[in-house]
């Protein structure tokens, strides 16, 4: 059998981080301090820090396919977030999977 797609390099990997660790950057929380939706956004973005930081301990340590797993969990959390109003994210679309 042979594999059909694109090899997983390091690379790709280290392309995943950048892009996810621009998102990352961009974002801003978007409900107010003591709002209950204040809390669902941080735990969000508790999440995805703490996936980006195991792509990148992963990536350190040679785990590709852990790397790109974690760096993709990451990148969800904040899609999803930013898709439902818990980041702001300035309606950049490229970055970022919105709504419309």
């Amino acid at each position: 059998m042979s594999s059909r797609g694109a090899a997983l390099t390091e690379e790709k990997v280290e392309k995943y981080i950048g892009i996810t660790s621009k998102a990352l950057d961009k974002l801003k929380v978007s409900p107010p301090e003591k709002s209950f939706n204040r809390k669902l956004a941080e735990d969000f973005l508790r999440m995805a820090r703490s996936y980006f930081e195991d792509a990148k301990d992963f990536l350190a340590k040679g785990d590709l396919v852990n790397a790109f797993a974690c760096v993709n969990y990451a990148h969800g959390w904040i899609d999803c977030g930013a898709r439902i109003g818990l980041f702001d994210v300035g309606g950049d679309d490229k970055l970022f999977t919105l709504f419309e």
